[in-house]
């Protein structure tokens, strides 16, 4: 008990919250990576709304992942080893796979749907919406293995899995399925052999969870995961094609001003990491009994809150500098006002993310669901819709010239 939030001081959770928070400066690097291949974006207007669809919807499946695996290692459920573990653990495995093909058609339809809408989608494209989308979920399932061990070895080590897992995963993740993405459409734009690859991969993660999903249909733990955890990604779905939707608005304010499209991910990777942190230690001290399922016991978790969101403020600012110097835009004017955008728009997200992750945790409890099934997958999607209009709006506020 000794590795959960509630038991250390503040200036402790403080530096540990940061260092977890320092593998969020990561996510620069997937931001300059979209920086830097415009151009592909620029072959279909779709591929640009599509970009945080999958980065969001690969942080829910593996915020699950992170979310479910902190609380069962707390509660002896699961151990920290790969081999010779408990049901548990490989029955959440095998929901994982199920889960990842289901989010990727989900998305797929909404995606559809708020093409023809709002991003200029043509009937014809999609059935290449669909094969992207789900070639690219499918390579993001290879994240699942280094999720695991770093919950294991921080477990190990005397760390809390629920603020050191996600927030590195969450960069990670980032930085990974930019680099799918990337590939995904290259391979895509490149003709029938692409194609053909991207069939490929996709056919291969369909009979796996139809394998896995057959194979288990009768274990209850399964079952019950894979129902709350639906409900909640056709939630999650609609969600984060609104931010696909304010990330093509944000493009066209900004227009080719790449430090934006630089620290975007790490903005809204850095925000659900504050979430993330809220949220999964809410849920193991419920778990624990360590916190009474009422609003007003939010003071008792004042310590993890403050920490989160001091932590996250810090590194909005180094994000700030690594952009403007990647992109050779720095000056100490340019600095001023960027940072100026950014202190506001953590504070709006920040406030509104905390909020609705901790109401989250607690209405989920009291209802008798598995907190660690909502939590992380709805304040994930969330914390990217709110910090992409909450950077908007701050854009539109300060501006950047």
């Amino acid at each position: 008990m000794s590795n959960i939030g509630g038991s250390k001081s503040f200036v402790r959770l403080l530096k540990e919250t940061s260092f977890a928070y320092f593998f969020g400066l990561g996510g620069i690097f997937a931001g300059f990576m979209v920086a830097s291949y415009l151009g592909i974006f620029d072959l279909a207007p779709w591929t640009f709304a599509l970009y945080p669809v999958l980065i969001s919807a690969k942080g829910v499946t593996g915020g699950l992942l992170s979310g479910r695996l902190s609380t069962a290692l707390h509660l002896g459920t699961v151990r920290p080893n790969f081999f010779n573990n408990t049901q548990t653990f490989y029955t959440l495995l095998a929901a994982l796979i199920v889960l990842t093909l289901a989010t990727s058609l989900t998305i797929s339809l909404f995606s559809l749907v708020f093409g023809q809408l709002f991003w200029g989608l043509t009937v014809v494209e999609f059935p290449g919406i669909i094969l992207v989308v789900v070639a690219t979920m499918s390579m993001g399932l290879l994240l699942s293995f280094i999720t695991i061990n770093i919950a294991f070895v921080s477990f190990k080590k005397g760390s809390d899995p629920d603020i050191v897992v996600y927030p590195i995963m969450s960069t990670v993740s980032d930085i990974f399925i930019t680099a799918c993405y990337v590939f995904v459409l290259t391979l895509y734009f490149y003709g029938d052999i692409g194609n053909f690859f991207l069939l490929l991969i996709s056919a291969s993660v369909i009979f796996a969870a139809l394998y896995v999903g057959l194979k288990n249909f009768h274990d209850k733990d399964f079952v019950k995961t894979i129902k709350e955890s639906l409900v909640t990604m056709i939630f999650v779905a609609f969600m984060v094609n609104i931010t696909g939707t304010v990330l093509l608005g944000i493009r066209t304010f900004v227009e080719n001003r790449k430090e934006i499209y630089t620290i975007y991910p790490a903005l809204i990777g850095m925000i659900g990491n504050v979430g993330s942190v809220v949220g999964s230690t809410a849920t193991t001290k419920l778990a624990l009994g360590l916190l009474s399922p009422s609003f007003s016991s939010i003071k008792r978790h004042i310590n993890s809150i403050l920490s989160a969101w001091g932590a996250s403020l810090f590194m909005f600012i180094i994000l700030a500098f690594l952009s403007l110097i990647l992109n050779g835009l720095f000056s100490i004017s340019s600095l001023y006002r960027f940072i100026s955008v950014l202190f506001l728009t953590n504070i709006f997200s920040v406030l509104a993310i905390v909020l609705l992750t901790y109401s989250i945790s607690i209405l989920t409890f009291k209802k008798g669901l598995d907190p660690d099934n909502f939590v992380i997958p709805i304040e994930s999607s969330f914390a990217d819709l709110i910090t992409s209009i909450a950077l908007l709006a701050s854009l539109l506020l300060i501006g950047l010239s």
